[in-house]
């Protein structure tokens, strides 16, 4: 701290001190990006991992859903049949009026 209080132009002039002082500010800012990346990386990966796990999760209730549907059909043809052909008279209809 002697530099701070000798007199301008002793030991270190003010534009040394301040450059030295900057280039630790900028080295700091540097760091604290690097540490603030490496954060956004990690929670970016933790959220692919997530996304992949509701995939999954979703993929795996439509296969359920399909399953379900085709038992449903096998045990039930006629009143499959019957629905089936009510949609598409319902949808022709809607179709029909546009």
């Amino acid at each position: 701290m002697a530099a701070i209080n000798s007199p301008v132009g002793k030991e270190h002039p003010a534009s040394d001190r301040l450059r030295e002082q900057a280039g630790a500010v900028a080295k700091d800012v540097q760091e604290m990006g690097g540490i603030a990346r490496d954060a956004a990386q990690e929670k970016f990966g933790q959220m692919q991992e997530n996304a992949s796990e509701l995939c999954d999760q979703g993929r795996d209730k439509v296969r359920q859903a399909a399953r379900s549907l085709e038992q449903y059909i096998a045990e039930q043809p006629l009143a499959s049949v019957l629905i089936a052909g009510g949609v598409g008279l319902l949808l022709g209809r809607f179709w029909m009026r546009r």
